[in-house]
């Protein structure tokens, strides 16, 4: 076990949750419940994420194409710079001229970039769509370097496969420009990944002992959410398909018997002793009134994903250590009701 504690949750309420550690200092990111803007707070401690003051780096636009729902940023560090890639959607009365396009599954994905040391006080930059080749509902976009190339992955929907949302990947040109085709990875197809919605979304990918492994989640956000994975050999072609072999189980689902529900979209970090650190976000109940996007309660937790002979192995979500709300209000990072 760490000797460093993680209290779970490690953050309240914040939903896609991306923590990146950097000489030193854990950087957070999430889903912002009110989903109108995009957050980050810093901390030397997972422990300590929680108290760390909450930094708004940019706002929704007040029309336009990222003016409604803001999902899902990512922070990474390429290079000597920063870069959040994040998804948002047009004002609901206004729509791409795409076919069954409705207000809630109409996103793109976009790329902010900050040159700055701080990341927190630092100026961002946006740097525009990142254009995947064809426009369709597209989100959750993570990104790697591999043999001293940048890839991105990202779900997107393709009108001629059924379902909501397949995996992609590409090589980029630079952190906002896609220099080789899409390609697709996975799609969902397996019993697990088609409950509720067919979605393969919320990709993360760890290198590690030789290989890579390309986490995702699928079906519906509810008790069914769970985590697939992807392997491949790092000495592989990561843009060809076959390269990746396709678990046919899920390896991380909800765990009733601890209280933890949809566990999903994760992300990996360290812990400060050097273990990988698996981050999740998951609900403690099942019971949700309304539309379940704007229930706050999908709270960002992190444990220890040991690694025995190369393997990891998942386990099941712990319970958790600290007090969550019982509401549907949104709570910030002050601990003050919004």
């Amino acid at each position: 076990m760490p000797v460093d504690p993680m209290p779970n949750p490690i953050v309240l309420q914040r939903a896609d949750p991306c923590v990146l550690r950097h000489d030193g200092h854990y950087y957070f990111t999430g889903s912002y419940p009110l989903y109108d803007r995009i957050v980050l707070r810093r901390a030397e401690r997972l422990a300590d994420l929680q108290a760390a003051p909450e930094v708004t780096i940019w706002s929704k636009h007040a029309e336009g194409p990222q003016s409604h729902l803001i999902w899902a940023p990512e922070l990474h560090r390429i290079g000597d710079a920063w870069y959040i890639y994040y998804a948002a959607a047009p004002n609901p009365d206004v729509t791409f001229d795409v076919p069954d396009a409705d207000d809630t599954f109409n996103h793109r994905v976009y790329c902010l970039e900050c040159l700055d040391a701080d990341p927190l006080t630092g100026t961002w930059t946006e740097k525009g769509q990142v254009d995947t080749g064809w426009e369709s509902f597209a989100l959750d976009a993570t990104s790697f370097v591999h043999r001293d190339d940048q890839y991105l992955v990202w779900a997107q929907q393709d009108f001629a496969v059924k379902g909501h949302s397949n995996l992609y990947i590409a090589r980029m040109e630079n952190p906002w420009t896609l220099a080789t085709p899409a390609v697709m990875l996975c799609r969902p197809e397996l019993d697990w990944e088609i409950i509720g919605f067919w979605v393969a979304e919320g990709p993360s990918v760890l290198q590690r002992d030789g290989r890579l492994f390309l986490t995702y989640s699928a079906s519906a956000t509810g008790i069914d959410y769970a985590m697939g994975l992807l392997t491949a050999s790092a000495d592989a072609d990561v843009l060809d398909p076959g390269s990746w072999t396709k678990s046919s189980e899920p390896v991380f689902t909800s765990a009733p018997e601890n209280g933890i529900y949809g566990p999903g979209h994760n992300s990996f970090t360290e812990s400060t002793e050097g273990e990988t650190v698996l981050v999740y976000h998951a609900r403690t109940y099942t019971e949700l009134i309304g539309n379940p996007l704007w229930d706050p309660n999908r709270h960002a937790c992190a444990q220890v994903l040991p690694f025995v002979d190369g393997e990891p192995r998942w386990g099941v979500p712990q319970p958790l250590s600290r007090p969550v709300p019982s509401g549907v209000e949104v709570l910030a990072s002050d601990g003050t009701i919004r």
